[in-house]
C-alpha cells in the first residue's frame, strides 16, 4: 500500500508508524509525502502541523505555503534556513509541491538540513521519479512515503478500521454501498462516515444501509451491490428493475459508476480464473482482497459464469460503454443499452 524510507531508522510500512514516531517526539528534518493518494498525505501533513508546536509558537515558528507555478524553490529554502524564535523548532510546510517547477533543487537543502527546522513536502497526484536526487538525498536523512491509491479489494478494511477507531461499527451491505457509490476517494469516504457517525440515534453504534439510505441518499434496495448480487444469482426481475431505477434516478446512479462497478467485477473473475492457487487464501491474495466475505460474491459467481462466458461480458461491457458514449447507439436509450446488456449477462 505505502512504501516508507526512514534515515537510519527501521523502515515503516503505514502512515500510522510516521504519526506514532512524531507522537514520540522522534523528528525527523525533512519529509516528502508524495502519490496519488492524498488521504495519508493530508493525515500525516495535518498531524505535524497540530501537534510539533504547541499553539502559543506557531504564530511565529509555523509556516504552510501553497506552491504555484510561480514559487520559487530559492523561497522555500530561504525560510527552512531561518532558525526558530523562542521555540526548539519550526515548521515549515510545503503544500501542493507538485506545481514547483524546479522541485529537485530542494535537494540542496536536503544535502545539509537544519536540526531546528522540521520541513514537510507534500507532492500530490503522482510521485517523484526514486532516482531523482531529492528523493535519494531525503532517504539520507529523513522520510520518504509514497501513498498510493487503494484498490477496491482493500476499500472496505479501511472503513470497517476508520469505524472502529470512532468505537462504531459498519455492516457488509453498508459497507459496499459506500464503495460502490463513491470509490476510492478516501478522504470523501472519511467524510461521509463522519456525518453518518454523527447521524446515529442515540445508543446505536452501528451504520446500516437504512441510516445510508435516509443521509446519502443511496436506495438500500437499487444500488450497484444488490445489482451485482442480482447478477449473481441470475435474479432477471430484480437486476431488470435496479437498471429501471437508476434510468429514472441518473443523478444517484450515474451509469458511469455501474459501468466500472461490472467491468471490475468481471475483470476480477477473469484473475481468479488465472489463479495459479484457488483455494480461498490463493483467490483473496490474487484479488488483494482483505475481508473473508469479499470472496463469496466472486465463488458464488465462478460457479455460475464460466470462463469463456466471463470473457465474452467483459467484451460486452466494452462495447456497452462506446454505446454509451455514443458510437452505434441508434436510438437507443441509455435504460435500453443497459437492459440489452443485462439481457446479454444472464442469457
Amino acid at each position: 500500500m505505502h512504501r516508507v524510507f526512514m534515515a537510519k531508522q527501521a523502515i515503516s510500512t503505514t502512515h500510522r508508524d510516521i504519526i506514532k514516531q512524531i507522537k514520540e517526539r522522534n523528528f525527523a528534518p525533512v519529509y516528502l509525502l508524495m502519490g496519488d493518494e492524498s488521504y495519508y498525505i493530508d493525515r500525516i501533513s495535518e498531524y505535524i502541523a497540530d501537534n510539533i508546536l504547541p499553539e502559543s509558537e506557531r504564530d511565529f515558528n509555523q509556516q504552510i505555503i501553497y506552491c504555484t507555478k510561480e514559487t520559487h524553490v530559492a523561497d522555500i529554502i530561504n525560510f527552512a534556513r531561518k532558525y526558530p524564535m523562542m521555540s526548539e523548532y519550526q515548521v515549515l510546510i510545503v503544500k501542493e509541491a507538485q506545481n514547483l517547477l524546479k522541485i529537485d533543487e530542494l535537494s540542496i537543502y536536503a544535502k545539509n538540513p537544519l536540526k531546528t527546522t522540521i520541513l514537510v513536502i507534500c507532492y500530490k497526484n503522482g510521485s517523484i521519479d526514486s532516482r531523482k536526487k531529492l528523493v535519494t538525498t531525503i532517504e539520507e536523512v529523513g522520510v520518504v512515503f509514497e501513498s498510493k491509491k487503494l484498490r477496491e479489494g482493500m476499500l472496505p478494511s479501511f472503513i470497517s478500521d476508520y469505524v472502529k477507531r470512532k468505537n462504531i461499527s459498519i455492516d457488509q451491505q453498508a459497507t459496499m454501498m459506500l464503495v460502490e457509490y463513491i470509490g476510492s476517494d478516501l478522504n470523501r469516504i472519511a467524510s461521509e462516515l463522519d456525518k453518518l457517525a454523527l447521524a446515529l440515534p442515540l445508543g446505536f453504534n452501528q451504520i446500516n444501509a437504512a441510516i445510508i439510505e435516509k443521509n446519502i441518499g443511496i436506495s438500500k434496495e437499487f444500488n450497484n451491490p444488490e445489482l451485482r448480487t442480482a447478477l449473481i444469482n441470475r435474479d432477471v426481475y430484480k437486476a431488470n428493475q435496479i437498471i429501471n431505477y437508476f434510468e429514472a434516478n441518473p443523478k444517484t446512479n450515474p451509469l458511469v459508476v455501474t459501468m466500472s462497478m461490472l467491468f471490475n467485477f468481471f475483470s476480477n473473475m477473469m484473475l481468479a480464473y488465472y489463479a495459479p492457487d484457488k483455494s480461498p487464501r490463493g483467490l483473496m491474495e490474487q484479488l488483494e482482497l482483505r475481508l473473508d466475505w469479499q470472496l463469496k460474491d466472486y465463488t458464488k459467481a465462478m460457479r455460475v459464469y464460466s470462463a469463456m462466458k466471463t470473457m465474452q461480458i467483459i467484451d460486452k461491457l466494452r462495447e456497452t460503454d462506446g454505446k454509451l458514449k455514443g458510437i452505434r447507439k441508434g436510438n437507443l436509450t441509455d435504460g435500453d443499452i443497459m437492459r440489452e446488456l443485462i439481457y446479454f449477462i444472464l442469457h
